[in-house]
């Protein structure tokens, strides 16, 4: 009765337009022709296509229009997205806050609660009916108001701590957070929003809004804002330390996205680690408790030379061994205790760079014994021994 489509939807290569359709449309033509030759090609039994992936807005009518030029008869388009977070995929399955279902049949809407039965009338989840091109818009503004809030607190908020000494930005967060249209999520400061959905759907929401001959400054602008926190960040040690680059050993911790994820797609630490080796470093050590295959292979060393000057490490400690700088770009919970490594690793003076605030309550101790640090969201501190 339903064949689901869940197919991934990339960012095309160096572009901020519309995603990669290659794998959706490629599976769109795979199902017409089983679906063309289901019952013995009499195509007798009604079957619902279930897209979750997230596509343009459109896209789900053009799949309808490609399917019947196929032949394909007595079916039905719906769009269903998910809105999974990563790292919590199984539980977002299976205790959803919300099910959106986009359909125009009530045939389509019924064959679907079937499936989602046990969502349908559950007191704890949202489950909501509307058309498809609603529920593919859903998707894509749900992901650019995320990814808007974040830049928000990384491009205002965080700005405005750096910039004006003896403002916290803890006690700014705790007095924005305690007023309940501003909410928790998000309210933290970082080097940059990465992985694979709030860039790519931003991208690809300005791009659809352009070409319906529409503005898109506010979204532009967030992808510029989240560019310009990295950008920033990295340049800071120039700007506020008089610090060049050039033949230093730097400790890269964190190469992932985020947390609990081996996933470096958009990842800060791809971008900063080109960077550094366009500066002249003279070696690049790199720890992640999970993703150091992945970022292999994006520097392949026997493809590039220049890769050579990154160095793999099987800890932290290893990784601070003989650096001059540090940087923190990932908010793994045992990197709270960098502090304390640090100080028995890396003699002051040693400069430190926070991109996540994950040893801000040891910002004061490190200072007193030295320590420069640069940190998201706090004024640089210049140490000289």
């Amino acid at each position: 009765e339903a064949i689901f489509m869940c197919l991934p939807t990339p960012e095309k290569l160096n572009s901020e337009e519309e995603s990669d359709l290659t794998y959706y449309y490629a599976a769109t033509e795979k199902i017409a022709a089983s679906m063309v030759s289901r019952c013995k090609n009499s195509q007798e039994n009604y079957i619902v296509i279930i897209n979750k992936s997230t596509v343009s807005i459109a896209l789900i009518n053009e799949t309808e229009e490609i399917l019947k030029k196929k032949g394909v008869k007595n079916f039905g388009v719906v769009s269903n997205p998910e809105f999974l977070v990563e790292g919590k995929a199984i539980e977002g399955t299976v205790r959803p806050d919300r099910v959106v279902v986009g359909a125009w049949k009530e045939n389509d809407f019924k064959i679907v609660r079937k499936i989602y039965q046990r969502f349908y009338s559950a007191p704890n989840v949202e489950y909501i009916e509307i058309n498809p091109l609603e529920a593919a818009a859903g998707k894509l503004l749900a992901n650019f108001i995320l990814f808007n809030k974040l830049a928000v607190t990384f491009d205002v908020v965080g700005r405005v701590c750096e910039n004006f000494p003896g403002i916290s930005f803890e006690n700014i967060r705790r007095a924005l957070i305690s007023d309940s249209r501003i909410g928790r999520w998000g309210f933290y400061d970082s080097v940059y929003a990465g992985g694979s959905c709030f860039i790519k759907d931003a991208a690809s929401l300005a791009h659809q809004l352009e070409e319906a001959g529409a503005e898109s400054n506010l979204i532009r602008g967030t992808l510029a804002a989240n560019n310009f926190q990295r950008d920033h960040f990295l340049s800071r040690a120039e700007k506020e330390l008089g610090i060049s680059y050039k033949n230093l050993t730097v400790a890269m911790l964190g190469v992932a996205f985020k947390r609990d994820t081996n996933d470096i797609r958009n990842s800060p630490a791809i971008d900063i680690t080109k960077h550094l080796i366009e500066k002249g470093v003279r070696e690049i050590k790199v720890y992640d408790p999970a993703a150091l295959p992945m970022f292999q292979g994006v520097f392949d060393q026997s493809k590039n030379k220049q890769y050579s000057v990154i160095n793999y490490c099987k800890n932290e400690e290893a990784a601070l061994k003989d650096s001059n700088i540090c940087l923190i770009l990932a908010d793994w919970p045992q990197f709270r205790s960098l502090g304390e490594k640090i100080t028995k690793t890396c003699p002051a003076p040693y400069v430190i760079m926070d991109g996540r605030r994950i040893i801000q309550h040891q910002y004061e101790k490190l200072a007193k014994r030295g320590y420069s640090i640069i940190a998201v969201g706090s004024p640089t501190i210049k140490t000289t021994l």
